[in-house]
């Protein structure tokens, strides 16, 4: 069964280091925000600790999600960095720790820093693991050297232009959650009159409704902003009841339409 224990709206906080970033994460926690999702190579992490104790809030009370860089995959590197991040964050554990994308050096051993995310947990490192990026080939892969049941989720891009249906569809065969990155689509569903007409007749905005859909397919949203207008807007989407006449319209919006495809990433689904 998939993981409920994670909480299904989250905040991204890319973009989001640095004196600047701070306010937008502290905002979040005060709105109710109780994931925050956030990555080695984001720089985010110690905004992110902070924050939290900032906010008053108990250590258990927020869900924090990391990601394990690319740059740090090779044997040497991958536990340490698990520990640098918690230092970083000033943490005893993570809640649930990432490879952010599989390697694209084939002097790095796919095997090997699986088996070292298995022993972060083992460890006690981090609560739970999953991964970020993997098609299902690899997916599949990662659960032959873990086990099933030891991923909980696989982070990918996902909104109502790229539906990523075949990783839903082998995400919910392994007891797995999908995480969606970038649910807005860089904002580009803020313009489509499918989505603002839906949107209208829910009192509510098309971005909203982007995030109400993505729920509703049982998955984890990680919303980026730094407005606070849009950090509640974000946040009140959990609120929206979708029919299946309406999450159909949407399904009809899938035209594959990727925007985070760097030239090393993996063959995609």
């Amino acid at each position: 069964m998939p993981d409920d224990s994670i909480p299904s709206m989250g905040l991204g906080t890319w973009g989001r280091s640095g004196a600047e970033g701070l306010p937008a994460i502290l905002a979040a926690l005060e709105i109710g925000y109780r994931h925050i999702d956030t990555a080695q190579s984001y720089d985010t992490e110690a905004n992110v600790g902070e924050a939290i104790r900032r906010s008053g809030l108990k250590r258990e009370d927020v869900f924090i999600t990391t990601k394990v860089a690319r740059a740090k995959l090779a044997k040497r590197d991958f536990l340490p960095s698990i520990h640098r991040s918690l230092d970083t964050l000033k943490v005893d554990r993570i809640d649930m720790t990432l490879i952010h994308w599989p390697s694209a050096d084939p002097s790095i051993r796919f095997e090997d820093y699986v088996e070292d995310l298995g022993e972060a947990k083992r460890l006690g490192l981090t609560r739970l693991i999953g991964v970020s990026n993997f098609p299902n080939a690899l997916t599949g892969r990662a659960l032959a050297v873990l086990g099933e049941g030891e991923l909980v989720t696989n982070q990918v891009e996902m909104h109502p232009f790229l539906q990523n249906r075949k990783v839903l569809e082998c995400c919910r065969k392994h007891g797995m959650r999908v995480t969606a990155y970038m649910p807005l689509a860089q904002g580009r569903v803020a313009d489509d009159p499918v989505l603002k007409r839906i949107g209208e007749a829910h009192g509510a905005l098309a971005s909203q409704v982007s995030l109400a859909w993505l729920l509703a397919l049982g998955a984890i949203v990680i919303p980026a902003s730094s407005r606070q207008e849009h950090l509640r807007s974000n946040f009140a989407a959990s609120k929206i009841a979708l029919s299946s006449a309406e999450i159909a319209e949407i399904a009809a919006l899938d035209r594959g339409e990727r925007i985070i495809d760097p030239a090393d990433a993996p063959d995609w689904d």
